[in-house]
């Protein structure tokens, strides 16, 4: 390889999520140079590229990033456009150095044993180290036999559903009972569409997210979530492989709105089809004209070449530190610590960690940016 025509960085951030950007917010607080690299063309596409009427789970108090406060008022749930708009403003506001537009193809180590190597179409970045803050579920999933279910019947990954207005006349089959799943049915139905939704859901909070009760309660949430469920604790440590899975409890929309909805509920699962139609485990078929796959994600590991992802698809890491290769880290992974590892309260303490390593790779005499649990800037 020509490394003439090799970027050359202290430390390249692969992703500009609120995990990226978190990252190099503290970098820079360190002084150590840096570049984020983020494959959508502006940042924050993430969010605007979901469903319309999508709105954060917790109130904007607690979505902010370290050093900038979120532009609402404090118990105001932020639309996902919102949510885009401020990790926009706030690479403007820190001066981040974001590269948007690049998709990164691969990841290796250096031949020369200094640091890794990364590609990007024609554009070549060497790193002394390396943030992976792509986070774990990048690749939208959809069972094998949605390919034989016949062409007449529309087809939607949650991921590319907008709105009601995308379906096509007549019943609607909504996969999954998570919280996309729940959010959709609900919406669909209110739309006038016949809505079945298949899947046992996981349970849900006592009472709606956008409650009064959860006003008072979400202090308490946050510091269960931030200290009492992580890989420290017992409990935490139990709960990390579920959380992994995918999937949670009902937040906002819970039974008793779909069922006011008109939703109609199957436990059973869909698993396969019958004469092109969806059929459900206990062999139910069901005519209807509409899928939504709110079916999960899949990681999306395979540009990395290393042997640092485990039988079970994650990295091999501790609080996002892989031994094995040293100056590789990874950010944005639920449960990386904490309950919160994949949501954006979390983010701030997750990035604090894994700079702190990096600091001290690099021989870095800034100050320390590690937070107390608990005090990420809200």
């Amino acid at each position: 390889m020509n490394t003439e025509t090799m970027e050359r960085h202290k430390v390249v951030v692969i992703g500009g999520g609120q995990a990226g950007l978190a990252a190099g917010y503290h970098l820079a607080q360190r002084g150590i140079e840096f570049v984020i690299l983020e494959a959508s063309a502006r940042v924050g596409d993430v969010w605007r590229d979901r469903y319309d009427s999508l709105l954060l789970y917790t109130p904007a108090r607690y979505d902010a990033l370290p050093g900038y406060p979120f532009p609402l008022a404090r118990n105001a749930f932020p639309t996902g456009r919102q949510m885009a708009d401020y990790l926009e403003a706030y690479v403007d506001h820190h001066r981040l150095p974001v590269h948007t537009s690049v998709r990164v193809d691969s990841l290796r180590a250096a031949s020369d044993g200094n640091g890794y190597v990364i590609t990007a179409g024609a554009r070549t970045y060497g790193a002394d180290q390396v943030v992976v803050a792509t986070g774990a579920f990048q690749r939208p999933h959809v069972p094998e036999f949605a390919g034989q279910l016949d062409p007449s019947i529309r087809q939607l990954h949650s991921a590319d559903y907008r709105n009601p207005g995308q379906l096509a006349d007549g019943p609607v089959l909504v996969v999954g009972v998570s919280h996309s799943g729940a959010d959709l049915a609900h919406e669909i139905a209110a739309a006038g569409h016949r809505t079945i939704l298949s899947g046992k859901d996981r349970g849900q909070l006592p009472f709606s997210v956008d409650s009064r009760r959860a006003v008072l309660a979400f202090p308490i949430l946050r510091f269960i979530a931030l200290n009492l469920l992580t890989l420290s604790t017992p409990v935490g440590r139990k709960m990390a492989p579920q959380v992994r899975k995918g999937g949670g409890p009902l937040l906002r929309i819970r039974r008793a709105d779909l069922e006011r909805a008109g939703v109609e509920r199957f436990e059973a699962r869909t698993t396969g089809e019958r004469d092109g139609r969806p059929m459900l485990a206990d062999g139910t078929v069901l005519d209807v004209a509409n899928v939504i796959w709110c079916t999960g994600f899949r990681r999306d590991y395979g540009w990395i070449d290393l042997p640092v992802i485990g039988e079970n698809g994650f990295p091999m890491e501790h609080r996002g530190v892989v031994d094995s290769a040293p100056g590789l880290y990874f950010l944005g992974i639920p449960f990386l610590y904490s309950f919160t590892s994949m949501l954006v309260v979390g983010a701030g303490r997750d990035a604090a960690h894994v700079v702190d390593r990096v600091a001290v790779r690099a021989g870095s005499r800034g100050r320390a940016t590690a937070a107390p649990a608990g005090s990420e800037a809200a």
